[in-house]
């Protein structure tokens, strides 16, 4: 290509987006806010998915045991347990210790158990680690069926919810990617319409004259190209300043809280923010022309 051509292009891109400066303007503001939707809904279901990966494999099994079961019956069921390949960890808790690890939670509200009394309602048990989180389901029904097991907890329920939770937020993070998409593509194809509209005997004149339709449709392309660049880059400035303060203001209260660290997540995310911009533009670009280039 010569340097004539390309000096040609790049002449045309600058003085459209000059001369359509308000839908220019506009289409640089639609994608920038859509990309931010999007990384922000993208950026909240990678840190869901990862603390209730986080959650699931923290699960621990409790194990009841049945109130007459015998000294002998205890251990017995403790071997079983030690016994299993899937288990890498089991602690026994009697009645008296689980009492107190129940004041401990109850802090200033454990009053109210003084209404039991001298009497101890809670049962023996036993805390059973796993070795990996796909495990617990399949070891909790098999310690269900120990004789002397009264009855077996973990946290599915919590974990499920939040699973269910992350699913929601990803469906519904799909949907708003679609819409904002689909706005950004309209917004910047009816952008790049107003400019052939008004050279539209231009592009006819240079179609009759042997112009090829890439000649013809390369400037605007390369318009689009600018304005979904453009848009990109001010959303992924945003994004980074946006997960920067959210993190440190999390950690700060919520120290806890199993985050995606920054770096590189945040780097893989900006330049997935520009580049869809850039793809929006293109795309936006390609269909506006299609029906002129039909001469």
């Amino acid at each position: 290509m010569k340097l004539q051509t390309i000096e040609y292009y790049f002449r045309e891109v600058g003085a459209s987006i000059v001369r359509n400066r308000r839908m220019s303007f506009a289409s640089v503001g639609t994608v920038a806010v859509s990309l931010f939707v999007l990384g922000v809904v993208f950026i909240l279901v990678m840190n869901m998915t990862k603390m209730a990966s986080a959650l699931e494999s923290q699960v621990q099994i409790s194990v009841y045991l049945e109130d007459e079961l015998s000294e002998g019956g205890r251990k017995e069921i403790e071997k079983s347990l030690k016994a299993m390949t899937r288990i890498s960890n089991v602690e026994y808790i009697n009645k008296v210790e689980a009492l107190k690890i129940l004041q401990e939670r109850l802090g200033e509200q454990k009053k109210i158990l003084d209404a039991l009394g001298d009497s101890n309602p809670l049962p023996n048990s036993f805390l059973v680690t796993v070795k990996s989180a796909d495990d617990v389901k399949k070891t909790a029904a098999t310690i269900s069926k120990l004789t002397g097991v009264e009855e077996v907890k973990y946290g599915q329920d919590v974990a499920a919810n939040l699973f269910d939770l992350t699913h929601l937020i990803r469906v519904f993070g799909l949907i708003l990617m679609l819409l904002l998409t689909f706005a950004t593509i309209f917004i910047i194809s009816n952008t790049i319409r107003l400019t052939v509209f008004a050279r539209q005997k231009e592009i006819a004149i240079m179609k009759y004259v042997g112009a090829t339709d890439w000649f013809i449709r390369i400037p605007f392309i390369l318009e689009g190209t600018c304005l979904g660049l453009v848009g990109g880059s001010f959303s992924a400035i945003a994004l980074r300043s946006f997960y920067s303060a959210a993190v440190t203001k999390i950690y700060s209260t919520l120290a806890f809280l199993p985050l995606i660290e920054q770096y590189p997540f945040i780097n893989y995310l900006t330049v997935g923010i520009i580049f869809s911009g850039i793809a929006i533009g293109i795309l936006g670009s390609t269909i506006s022309l299609k029906k002129f280039l039909e001469v």
